[in-house]
């Protein structure tokens, strides 16, 4: 594993060229898919470093999407805005993620944890759109920080108790607070319904690689950190497994009815997020083999579609300058070759086959219903809003008419289509290898 990590590290001098920089990438997704890592074993073991299937599957993630970022960028090259900048930060936030991750030592997940917040910031900070990009990075930082403190003051009583902060190794009586201090910093961070307030802020402001990362990658880690601390804090878990439910499943009712009411297409999709990620959190926190199961797939396959909309969204926003429903009209007549993924993201957005987030939902559905019957009233209302919100976004978007003075006539180029295509393959085609997923307990 540590070749990867260096290898990461000395990506650093590719930011003089801006192609380069993409190239090696794409290559880094290639070399590391190579090794097919199908156990649920912990390999490839370099000092604290090395990966088991979860770990594996979001780093590939993470090394693809910043591939994807840097293509999506592609005005900031134009621009010539901080380019070599810029790609430092993707440089840096690569590294942080990879390390997030890769260790086994509690610790140090802990500062790569907290690390990955300082790129996201500047991204957001200095390619941000509007000057309300300031107040997103304060509710960003300190909405997590609110939350990481205690967790930070939990490793080190842990440590004092059990003298070992492997995830492997720790075994400790759990009381309420340090079980609330090992999960607050985590569902804050995907984030649970009702301390969500910061991610649409954020999406709103960020340029459109800072969305594509909060979308697909830093959600990612308030799940992969439970799948951690769960090694350890499960037993314990089981006594509260019904208040975290019962607030994340009305918490995604709660979403969905929230989208419905959105005017600005970014905050649509990020609510539409916050949704799917409640249904993560009951799978994690049930505890069964399905919802474990069940999460990591929807985790992957929310990443793809998610960054997806948010790049369709970008697309049409450099084109009108306008996020808003109300403007962006009439993109069927507009760009109709565009439509055409609209439509199957969004389609994909509400969970239709063959995309991974149907397989996903498949299993998290079981998991959940196989634990209380009283949830499926809610389960029921959860999925046919993601349905009405989707189909919402794209027949407001896809169908009036446009306003004339608004469009800057171009046509959509290569670039983008491939962006798109990148996006709804992997999301569609990794389908059939779901055998794979259920090696990962």
């Amino acid at each position: 594993m540590m070749k990867f990590l260096m290898l990461s590290l000395f990506m650093t001098p590719m930011i003089i060229n801006w192609w380069l920089f993409m190239l090696c990438f794409m290559l880094l997704v290639v070399l590391f898919m190579s090794l097919s890592h199908t156990s649920s074993y912990f390999s490839n073991i370099s000092g604290l470093f090395g990966y088991d299937l979860i770990s594996y599957s979001l780093i590939t993630l993470t090394y693809f999407i910043i591939f994807l970022m840097v293509m999506a960028s592609y005005k900031i090259y134009m621009t010539n805005m901080m380019v070599k900048e810029f790609l430092f930060m993707l440089v840096l936030l690569n590294l942080f993620l990879t390390l997030t991750f890769s260790v086994d030592n509690l610790l140090m997940f802990y500062i790569a944890f907290e690390s990955s917040l300082i790129p996201t910031l500047f991204l957001i900070l200095g390619w941000g759109y509007q000057p309300e990009r300031l107040l997103a990075g304060y509710y960003l930082l300190f909405y997590t920080l609110f939350a990481s403190l205690p967790l930070l003051l939990g490793i080190f009583y842990m440590y004092k108790l059990s003298s070992s902060l492997s995830f492997w190794l720790l075994d400790v009586n759990m009381g309420i607070w340090l079980y609330l201090s090992m999960i607050m910093a985590f569902l804050f961070k995907m984030p649970m319904s009702f301390v969500h307030f910061w991610l649409p802020k954020a999406h709103v402001e960020a340029p459109i690689s800072g969305s594509m990362i909060l979308a697909a990658i830093l959600l990612k880690l308030g799940g992969y950190g439970l799948f951690r601390v769960f090694l350890f804090i499960s037993f314990y878990s089981m006594n509260y497994t019904f208040y975290i439910v019962g607030v994340s499943l009305f918490g995604s009712f709660m979403m969905g009815m929230l989208c419905m009411c959105q005017y600005d297409i970014k905050s649509l999709i990020a609510y539409s997020s916050v949704s799917h990620m409640g249904l993560v959190i009951c799978g994690i926190f049930i505890f069964n083999i399905y919802g474990l199961v069940g999460s990591l797939i929807v985790m992957v396959g929310h990443a793809f579609c998610s960054s997806g909309l948010f790049c369709l969204a970008n697309i049409v926003y450099e084109r009108s300058h306008s996020r808003s429903l109300f403007m962006n009209k009439g993109l069927l007549t507009f760009m109709p070759n565009l439509s055409m993924f609209w439509f199957l993201l969004c389609a994909n957005n509400m969970s239709s086959p063959p995309s991974l987030n149907l397989l996903g939902e498949i299993y998290l559905v079981n998991s959940i219903v196989s634990w209380s019957s009283y949830t499926l009233i809610f389960l029921m209302l959860i999925l046919f809003l993601s349905c009405c919100y989707s189909i919402y976004l794209y027949s407001v978007v896809q169908h009036g008419s446009f306003f004339k003075g608004l469009f800057v006539h171009s046509t959509i180029n290569l670039r983008e289509y491939m962006l798109i295509m990148f996006h709804w393959l992997p999301l569609n085609v990794l389908v059939m290898k779901f055998d794979t997923f259920s090696y990962c307990l």
